[in-house]
């Protein structure tokens, strides 16, 4: 007997509105509609900005009707035409245009490609890998450019921007348990508290980066993390010590950069760009060990996650495009 299963479901109406429901559906729908290897039970999923955006659709993410969104997927193989992966083996998915261009993981079963599949590490179980999800798993990557490009713990601080968010969270969280002194950015002072806890040694009022501001800045940051973009990234590049390095992965506040080559001419800034949809297999893999044997479940919870049903995706996606969402969102999707 074909299997069944919930999924969120996306179409396009005439009017070019996103209409979003839950829909019942089967494996032939995956056949149909899907062109992957290997068949997920999908246990968990996350609910992520871009995911919000493409439920509502206030922004086009989708690119291919109709659609299942969620960029980010965990649960066990059911079946496999790839050798790298065979039935029971847990594994998680990140990125690759999932819920984009191709069905995502919010839903019972997903057909994906096997090179997009990452194995979980045995030591996170598919919530966890979830709560982390694409918010932890950039927070790594972009910890490892900096690594990469030889910035040490002794250099000096390490600013964090858009701390408040799930990549910055998880970026504090990463650095300081690697003994950096990371200074935290935040337009929410009343959160200082919960950022010290991750291992933030200051915190930066968001307003002294966000604006317009001189080419070239009083020197203090050896490294930073930033997931904010536009004004902040070229103040936060304008504020680098000699030699540091900026590993930006988000836009925030915009995806322009109105800045100066300056700081990367007479103060030899490197600009690092970390990109988590189509990063190469060995790095996913070796970012998520990383994860696994870094995070411990008390710094995962400190930073928060909510788990929701399924049904309650298409509400939450709204409230988080609004700011009413607060932490990592977790999907079970059998709930």
């Amino acid at each position: 007997m074909a299997s069944r299963f919930n999924a969120i479901w996306l179409e396009k109406s005439e009017t070019g509105a996103t209409l979003a429901a839950v829909r019942e559906l089967g494996d032939d729908d995956l056949q149909q509609h899907t062109d992957g290897n290997v068949v997920v039970r999908v246990e968990y999923s996350t609910l992520n900005y871009k995911d919000g955006l493409a439920i509502t659709g206030k922004s086009p993410v989708v690119r291919k009707w109709p659609m299942v969104p969620g960029i980010d997927l965990a649960g066990v193989v059911e079946s496999s035409e790839d050798p790298r992966f065979k039935r029971g083996d847990a594994v998680l998915l990140n990125g690759w245009g999932t819920g984009e261009t191709s069905w995502g993981g919010l839903a019972g079963r997903a057909r994906v490609k096997a090179e997009h599949l990452t194995a979980r590490p045995a030591a996170l179980d598919s919530r966890a890998a979830m709560a982390i999800g694409t918010a932890g798993y950039t927070a790594m990557l972009c910890a490892m450019a900096l690594e990469r490009h030889g910035v040490k713990p002794d250099d000096g601080e390490v600013l964090v921007t858009g701390a408040n968010g799930g990549v910055g969270s998880f970026a504090i969280a990463i650095l300081a348990a690697r003994g950096y002194r990371v200074v935290a950015s935040t337009g929410r002072p009343e959160e200082a508290a919960r950022l010290k806890a991750l291992g933030a040694s200051g915190i930066v009022e968001r307003a002294s980066l966000s604006e317009p501001g001189k080419p070239l800045q009083k020197e203090r940051w050896a490294g930073a993390v930033d997931s904010v973009g536009s004004h902040t990234l070229v103040n936060v590049c304008a504020q680098m010590r000699y030699g540091g390095v900026v590993a930006a992965c988000g836009l925030a506040q915009g995806m322009d950069m109105p800045g100066s080559v300056a700081p990367f001419i007479l103060r030899g800034v490197q600009l690092a760009g970390v990109d988590s949809v189509f990063a190469r297999p060995e790095l996913r893999t070796s970012a998520w060990q990383r994860l696994a044997a870094e995070l411990g479940a008390s710094t995962i919870a400190s930073i928060g996650a909510e788990t929701i049903g399924l049904a309650q995706s298409i509400e939450t996606a709204a409230a988080l495009l609004d700011g009413k969402v607060k932490g990592r969102v977790v999907v079970d999707v059998n709930a």
